[in-house]
């Protein structure tokens, strides 16, 4: 039997989980129907879901239909929960992409496109709700091949297939030849060209009413192919979960060999030695070996237990606590950074309702009830008793989102010691509700959130050495790095230039361990520093005096000190998210948008005229569109709509503004300095920054004060 994973991908409300409902039920899976809007869909298993009427976790179920078994994963449609959503296209040998025929195609709807293109899945398309009044096929085909690809066909008419076979074949030069020898394509053919995205068939329907899913069943079993699978084992985990009894669930693809229960797992793909010269490919964590104690086969809310997953199959296993989403196991290396990330932060507030409770009370009162030095004395342990109480919430809370964060990497959960304070990033306010009641149900903590904060980052324009010195008594290590710009969007990357007779490469190992580690701060406002390539240049161990942690110090030092040097030339940059928006609205009120946007500091294309309204695309930042969906839905009276997804970073447009806001000052964040640590008379004693290079052991690597 053929093995196919099938992802479900839609717009919210486009009727994507419905369409699952509706697979599950002809396919014989479901005795009864479920929906959505009655709380009672088969995938749907969450009581957040339910309430909300929206998929917020993936979720799968088995479809045996023929000759075929397929593991159909719903992910969330909701522009917040994107990441998840995008974590699973990883593990996709097919996409059914559901588009509504009344909304037509939304901007989530090109994102989602976009996003299949670049993790190159191949795709199906049914277009839902045709039975609403003025739900035009012929148009919704056009609009298709128009922002999608000439490659969408009508795959739901045998006789209309059958006429489009000359237009089919002029997308491959092989089918065209299978064409002129015959007049028709095998279905041979028709698969191949649809594995390599050649070909995008397409279904019409309403799911709600069982229309068209008999027909798209039948299409997908003569259409999907399994993929070939190699015997060595490979797996890709795409999400982590926890069940109702606290157990961590690890989800995998297996891509190659097969998983027996009981395996030993590993993150170590190849020995140290194996690493190339410039060790880019040196691991970020120690390796770990744990042991997949359960593999469970889910269908919905239950599982079966397997004695092995095959190839091809998705399993959630429990016993492994270090993976993470996008690790690779076996000889699949870890997945890419995802394209779409959070773009605000938020502050956790904790009230003081529970104060009260717990018998503490306040120190105003307990002063009022007391005199002198007693009123003092029960002032200051009523003060003491509130920090503890905060400390212990701070903790628990901490304790939470930590387990959040290791479901949903993308949280990015950070305790600011400076403020003292807990800070994670969101995409938006529906997801910010749903981990506040996340919070209150699974951790019984009732926290509230500061006003989300956009998320910024820093980088540099120009090329520049930094040094780490780091040498108290009884330590010694020197660090010397090339902080250069890399392209826009490429995240941080790490590679070492340096000799093994300069520095041991255990050393250089370690040196790019700590790179890899934390998340490194920019020196304008204090934001993670993005897009730059960071390469160890040289740098100096003491055979008796140097520990591990001294190149940590060292390492952190070169980062800062280089980040400063850039500064003080004006080379460093604050980064902004931008959103691309799509705006559909009356034409009377397109000059108002357009007014808007050019406020905004944003830019758009050329106005599409559809009828009576019209489509206005472009970009803004995020900062100045945030909250503009209220403003559009107020002066276009319910009549337009908004779609906004991030687009990536782009140099700040009020950087001087931002920078004199944040009034952060990089000299005095003990936690992230700047300066080295040197040793003269059996004392340790502080350089500044701006100095450490007039006190440096080793002569500077390739370059220097940016001259080569």
């Amino acid at each position: 039997m053929r093995r196919v994973v099938l992802g479900v991908l839609a717009h919210v409300d486009a009727g994507k989980t419905t369409l699952c409902e509706g697979l599950l039920y002809r396919s014989g899976q479901l005795r009864t129907l479920g929906r959505v809007d009655h709380g009672d869909a088969f995938l749907d298993t969450d009581a957040m879901e339910k309430r909300r009427g929206i998929t917020i976790f993936s979720k799968q179920a088995i479809i045996q239909h023929d000759d075929v078994e397929i593991t159909m994963l719903d992910t969330p449609g909701h522009v917040d929960f994107s990441a998840e959503m995008e974590r699973t296209l990883g593990v996709l040998d097919y996409a059914i992409l559901v588009v509504s025929a009344t909304d037509g195609e939304q901007g989530y709807t090109q994102t989602l496109w976009r996003l299949l293109e670049r993790y190159q899945v191949p795709t199906f398309i049914f277009v839902n709700k045709m039975d609403a009044a003025g739900a035009d096929r012929a148009a919704m085909l056009a609009q298709l091949r128009r922002h999608c690809s000439d490659g969408c066909m009508a795959f739901d008419d045998p006789d209309e297939l059958a006429a489009q076979y000359e237009d089919i074949a002029t997308l491959d030069e092989h089918a065209m030849d299978e064409y002129l020898d015959g007049e028709t394509l095998s279905d041979a053919t028709v698969q191949s060209m649809i594995a390599r995205r050649l070909l995008f068939p397409c279904y019409f329907g309403s799911a709600l009413q069982l229309d068209g899913i008999d027909t798209l069943l039948g299409g997908l079993q003569r259409t999907t192919r399994q993929p070939d699978y190699p015997q060595d084992f490979g797996a890709k985990v795409y999400k982590i979960s926890h069940d109702s009894q606290g157990n961590r669930l690890t989800w995998l693809k297996v891509t190659g060999g097969a998983l027996p229960v009981k395996a030993m797992l590993t993150n170590a793909r190849r020995p140290p030695e194996a690493a190339d010269e410039r060790m880019n490919q040196a691991p970020a964590t120690e390796p770990w070996h744990e042991k997949a104690d359960q593999i469970r086969v889910y269908s919905g809310a239950k599982f079966t237990l397997s004695d092995a997953a095959q190839a091809g199959s998705i399993c959630a296993v429990t016993g492994l606590t270090q993976t993470f989403p996008g690790e690779g196991l076996g000889f699949e290396p870890d997945a890419e950074a995802p394209v779409l990330e959070p773009v605000l932060t938020y502050t956790v507030i904790f009230g003081q309702a529970g104060v009260g409770n717990s018998g503490i009370g306040s120190a105003d009162s307990s002063a009022t009830n007391s005199s002198g030095a007693d009123a003092k004395k029960s002032s200051a342990n009523a003060t003491n008793a509130l920090d503890t109480h905060k400390a212990l919430d701070t903790h628990k809370a901490l304790v939470a989102l930590r387990t959040l964060e290791d479901e949903d990497p993308m949280l990015h959960v950070r305790w600011q010691e400076r403020l003292q304070e807990i800070q994670l990033q969101l995409m938006g306010a529906v997801q910010l509700e749903v981990v506040q009641q996340l919070m209150h149900d699974r951790f019984g903590l009732d926290v509230s959130f500061g006003p989300g904060g956009i998320l910024y980052r820093e980088t540099i324009t120009q090329p520049v050495e930094g040094v780490g010195h780091f040498e108290p008594l009884r330590h010694y290590a020197e660090v010397h790095l090339l902080l250069e710009a890399a392209p826009r969007g490429s995240g941080l990357q790490f590679a070492s230039a340096c000799s093994e007779d300069v520095l041991d490469r255990n050393w250089q190992r370690l040196i790019l361990t700590h790179l890899r580690e934390r998340e490194h701060l920019g020196v304008l406002i204090g934001s993670p520093i993005a897009d730059m390539r960071i390469t160890l240049l040289t740098g100096r161990g003491h055979l008796k005096h140097t520990e591990g942690g001294d190149f940590r110090q060292a390492t952190y030092r070169a980062v800062r000190q280089g980040l400063m040097k850039a500064n003080s030339r004006q080379q460093c940059r604050l980064l902004e998210p931008w959103y691309r928006f799509r705006l559909e609205l009356p034409q009377d009120l397109l000059g108002r948008a357009m007014a808007d946007i050019q406020r905004m500091s944003g830019s758009f294309e050329e106005p599409q005229i559809d009828g009576g309204y019209v489509v206005l695309e472009g970009e803004a930042p995020v900062s100045e569109m945030r909250d503009y969906t209220a403003q559009f839905n107020a002066y276009s009276h319910g009549q337009g709509s908004i779609t906004c997804v991030f687009a990536g970073y782009r140099p700040c447009h009020n950087e001087a503004e931002v920078i004199a806001q944040a009034g952060y000052d990089p000299e005095n964040d003990l936690d992230n300095t700047p300066d080295s640590v040197f040793c003269a008379h059996g004392a340790g004693y502080t350089v500044k920054w701006n100095r450490v290079e007039d006190f440096m052991h080793v002569d500077g690597g390739a370059y220097i004060d940016g001259v080569s």
